[in-house]
């Protein structure tokens, strides 16, 4: 507690050099709803604007590749090849871990639906097109279910929500893993397109019999109601920060941080479950670049992981557990600006 009120207090004193150093992200849509109250706090603490454009992972990462943005948001590490084809050397720095969720508009159908992977994978194949099949109603026994067509809600940009959600799929069914894959932007069997978790959530909410992934605060926010969904050992579990969390316990967390949490074998895991990260450069020496920019960023990310994430379970994200807190603040201490310690 002492030490986050003198790291608060550190922020503060150096707030009025850094005031006219403002910062630029863009990126994932996921962690969208926690990054605005952040850097609102933020500038109440240290006047730093922190401008964040929600525009899907993909073109975040296209973004920071093109050092056209002090900072990226992705829920998806960026690939070996895309990190070597960047200009410099590319730091992966956790802020939480949420939970990507099945919402639905089911009129009639008051409570949670139970999922399973196989059956997620067969709907976005589309090989379960009616909301009463026998592969969804078994799982629901004593649930009256419309016999409604599905209408499949997906992203139609660069996205690392769907990466996470695909990414399950991959590690559950054969089929999808064969067929579709794990990535940013896919090509897709079936469904409805449409930009940023805001926009997968909108077509939920206007379409009955419709269902779509989102990120678990966008659910809540459009008072979509949401599945449970089987985990690996076997469990329904429905999303929540306690089981979003569950999902980092026992994984192996790499120095660089970059790392999927899905279908994690926690007994007490949510299995769609990802880290949300923060991309940027270890040498801040580049383009019109500036010192004070620099120290500007690391400040601000110093803050994210550390009094920021008072502000996560509020909004429906996990904290960073200890140990990735700390792998993030010695990735942060690493910045560099011309090859000096920042």
């Amino acid at each position: 507690m002492q030490k986050s009120f003198l790291l608060g207090l550190a922020l503060l004193t150096t707030g009025t050099a850094a005031a006219q150093t403002n910062l630029t992200g863009a990126g994932a849509s996921f962690p969208y709803p926690l990054y605005s109250k952040m850097f609102a706090e933020y500038k109440k603490a240290t006047g730093v604007d922190v401008n964040y454009q929600s525009i899907g992972s993909g073109a975040g990462q296209k973004q920071i590749t093109e050092r056209t943005v002090d900072f990226a948001g992705s829920d998806n590490p960026m690939s070996d090849e895309a990190m070597q084809a960047a200009p410099g050397k590319l730091l992966h720095v956790p802020t939480a871990i949420g939970a990507v969720v099945p919402a639905y508009n089911l009129p009639g159908v008051t409570q949670p639906l139970k999922f399973t992977g196989r059956v997620l994978a067969d709907i976005y194949l589309g090989k379960i097109t009616t909301w009463n099949d026998k592969a969804i109603t078994a799982l629901n026994p004593g649930v009256t279910i419309p016999p409604l067509r599905i209408a499949v809600a997906r992203r139609s940009d660069g996205s690392g929500t769907t990466y996470v959600f695909s990414d399950y799929l991959s590690k559950v069914s054969s089929e999808w893993k064969s067929k579709v894959g794990v990535g940013n932007s896919l090509q897709w069997p079936v469904g409805t397109g449409a930009k940023g978790n805001d926009g997968v959530a909108g077509i939920v909410k206007s379409t009955p019999g419709a269902i779509g992934y989102v990120e678990l605060v966008y659910a809540k926010q459009n008072k979509l109601p949401f599945g449970s969904v089987q985990n690996r050992a076997g469990k329904f579990v429905l999303a929540d920060n306690g089981p979003a969390s569950a999902a980092a316990q026992g994984v192996v967390i790499p120095t660089d941080t970059r790392v999927s949490l899905t279908n994690s074998a926690n007994a007490d895991a949510y299995p769609i479950a990802s880290f949300t990260y923060v991309i940027f450069y270890r040498d801040q020496n580049y383009g019109n670049r500036t010192e004070a920019q620099a120290k500007a960023l690391k400040n601000l990310l110093t803050w994210m992981t550390t009094t920021g994430q008072g502000y996560n379970e509020a909004l429906d994200y996990a904290k960073l557990p200890a140990n990735v807190a700390g792998k993030a603040r010695s990735l942060i201490n690493s910045m560099t600006y011309g090859g000096k310690k920042i």
